[in-house]
């Protein structure tokens, strides 16, 4: 597998891979999450996104970013063909390494309330919940993991 800063040529392969990784989402949670409605030219344009390649597929990717609470993980997604092979892993890995890098010393996401996989997963990778609000209308948790 390897990493790589995501280019133009990349977008609309973005969109497929995110649609297929948040598709499952919609019935549980009941609305279309956020990625879902994103723009990936203009998300790639901005900078930060990076993707994960496994012989020669796109197998996923991460959207970094810097807002008013810190170094943040805007998107992560992984094609469902690759998850539970470590791309998801070495994409957080990835995010992580970049907050450090940037001077941060921790690294922050959200997830709506019902992705309960996904705040299982992000707790037992060490993020904390620091806040609950909405974003969009729906509920959502705020993490935060520190850096060491």
């Amino acid at each position: 597998m390897t990493l790589r800063p995501a280019g133009a040529a990349d977008a609309p392969r973005l969109a497929v891979v995110v649609r297929a990784a948040y598709g499952g989402y919609v019935a549980s949670i009941g609305v279309t999450p956020g990625p879902l409605g994103e723009d990936y030219a203009e998300v790639v344009g901005r900078g930060g996104a990076t993707v994960a390649e496994r012989d020669g597929a796109l197998a996923g990717l991460v959207v970094l970013s810097v807002d008013d609470e810190g170094f943040v993980i805007e998107n992560v997604a992984v094609d469902p063909a690759h998850q539970g092979t470590g791309v998801g892993r070495a994409l957080l890995a990835h995010a992580e390494a970049a907050a450090r890098a940037a001077g941060f010393d921790s690294i922050h996401l959200w997830t709506h309330e019902r992705m309960v996989a996904n705040l299982a997963l992000y707790r037992r990778i060490g993020y904390v919940e620091f806040a609950r609000r909405r974003r969009g209308g729906e509920p959502v948790v705020h993490l935060r993991k520190p850096l060491g």
